[in-house]
């Protein structure tokens, strides 16, 4: 029964993986697409080999996810609070990918597990969770914004005598590079954070004791997640590409390279799961603002920051209701 559980919870764990991928494409690409950097099938194939890649490039967040949001359950019981909170984290996933929204994947999962947690009376680690999730999720978005300001700015004052059409050009070629590392960053983030729900599985059924992720699981995560980011979430990509400012290539890459720059930071320095899409949104938003401040499109940016409000609740909700559900046919 147990051993059926976690193949169960691993297949589920890598569908979430895969909306992973094609709700957040958009994080890493959406720039250059709309400044015609890189066409739209290019920048997906680029951004799902870095995905791959980045999810190479360290564990820590892993351990982070798997042992540091709830307590590990136990037993089959245990397997199907897992199995809630990845349910609840896909539903919001489709959601807002639906509406185009770029809602968080990382804190849809968060939430899935405080939700199955709550329901089924597992402990929640409510220290861990401010330390590692809150304080990231506010401070991640506002360095995002304020450091894309400055760079912006630094930008404009080093090629204020440059020539328009020059520029542009040099900062597409330029923007090819930010933005597979903006790729790499999201698979160094968001990778983790599925290897984490598949090592907690694998100790709450006792076939572990550690929350080190196999190699195996590494290999199907990134797998999975670069798979789900070439089909590409086109909708979420209108969204974060066109909608909140009309971008050219200065702005893109400055956008991309801040953001990967936080990814990069909160990943290494604090062992923090951030929202790679909390952070390219603020970051696009803080360019968008060196313009002029009417430039950015408050109205879309307010239905996002919503969004980002309502991840975590909303994903913790759906995933109660699953583990009520499985609870009463078990």
């Amino acid at each position: 029964m147990e051993l059926a559980g976690i193949v169960t919870i691993i297949v589920i764990a890598l569908a979430f993986d895969y909306t992973n991928g094609f709700h957040d494409a958009a994080n890493a690409i959406a720039t250059s697409v709309s400044t015609r950097a890189l066409s739209p099938r290019m920048a997906l194939l680029m951004a799902a080999v870095m995905n791959f890649v980045g999810a190479w490039f360290g564990t820590e967040v892993a351990k982070t996810v798997g042992s540091g949001i709830i307590a590990a359950p136990t037993g089959t019981g245990g397997l199907v609070v897992v199995g809630a909170a990845l349910l609840g984290a896909i539903a919001w996933n489709l959601i807002t990918w639906y509406f185009g929204l770029p809602s968080s994947s990382s804190h849809a999962l968060i939430g899935g597990l405080i939700g199955a947690a709550l329901a089924s009376g597992t402990l929640v680690q409510w220290a861990g969770i401010l330390d590692k999730v809150v304080i990231p999720m506010i401070a991640s978005p506002v360095l995002g914004f304020g450091i894309a300001f400055l760079v912006m700015l630094a930008i404009m004052w080093l090629f204020r005598r440059g020539h328009p059409g020059r520029l542009s050009r040099g900062f597409r070629w330029a923007q090819t590079v930010s933005a597979a590392m903006m790729a790499l960053g999201h698979g160094l983030q968001d990778a983790q954070k599925t290897m984490g729900v598949i090592v907690l599985a694998l100790v709450t059924a006792g076939y572990q004791e550690t929350f080190d992720p196999p190699v195996w699981v590494v290999v199907a995560v990134a797998a999975a997640l670069a798979l789900g980011t070439y089909a590409g979430g086109w909708r979420v990509m209108r969204t974060l590409g066109r909608r909140i400012i009309d971008l050219d290539p200065p702005r893109g890459f400055a956008a991309e390279l801040t953001a990967a720059g936080v990814l990069y930071s909160f990943a290494y320095l604090f062992h923090a799961p951030i929202s790679t899409t909390h952070t390219i949104t603020s970051a696009v938003m803080g360019v968008g603002a060196t313009k002029r401040l009417s430039a950015v499109r408050w109205g879309v940016a307010r239905s996002i920051v919503t969004a980002w409000v309502l991840t975590i609740p909303m994903a913790a909700l759906m995933a109660a209701i699953v583990y009520y559900l499985v609870a009463m046919v078990l």
